[in-house]
């Protein structure tokens, strides 16, 4: 079965940037969970290995939550809330290989500015958070450079944004 998204419609840029922030939330709690399960497995180790550790299996903790849901059902907990699903024209699911690149690409809401934090050694919370919030500003813009208004994550994956129809009310599940 083909996807039909190719004619389906945009979600807006604010209500894209609302399930950002409710998927922050989300993910809030997901990081905590595994933070919790990897200092209760490494028995709360401070060393910097253990520190790097904790980095690069938080990554792959929030890579697995993405790359599982946007290959399921083609959307998050936060995206199935604002009505929002992530695919490949063409394609009935956004295969495995496209999801990851997806998830490494969307990194660029924030990489660029941390790395700026780092070459000229921006180390307050406040000018950090400063910085990571232009740096989503300007990531955001780029949805107007885009004749389909996607993301440049999106476009540089070949996936789209698209905005699911409000469910009908008289259609309700029978319950078993």
């Amino acid at each position: 079965m083909q996807n039909s998204s190719t004619a389906a419609a945009t979600p807006s840029l604010g209500r894209r940037l609302i399930c950002i922030v409710y998927e922050a939330f989300l993910m809030t709690a997901v990081a905590m969970f595994a933070t919790a399960l990897f200092l209760l497995v490494t028995q709360n180790r401070k060393g910097p290995l253990y520190q790097h550790g904790l980095k690069a299996y938080l990554f792959l903790v929030m890579a697995a939550y993405f790359i599982h849901f946007w290959t399921d059902s083609g959307h998050t907990l936060a995206m199935k809330t604002w009505r929002i699903k992530v695919v490949k024209p063409g394609y009935p699911r956004l295969p495995y290989s496209t999801a990851a690149l997806r998830y490494l690409l969307a990194w660029g809401w924030f990489l660029p500015a941390l790395a700026v934090c780092y070459v000229f050694h921006i180390t307050g919370k406040a000018e950090v958070s400063g910085t990571i919030a232009l740096g989503v500003i300007a990531w955001a813009l780029t949805a107007f450079l885009d004749k389909d208004r996607q993301f440049l994550h999106d476009h540089l994956a070949g996936t789209r944004l698209i905005a699911l129809p409000k469910p009908v009310k008289g259609d309700k599940p029978a319950l078993a």
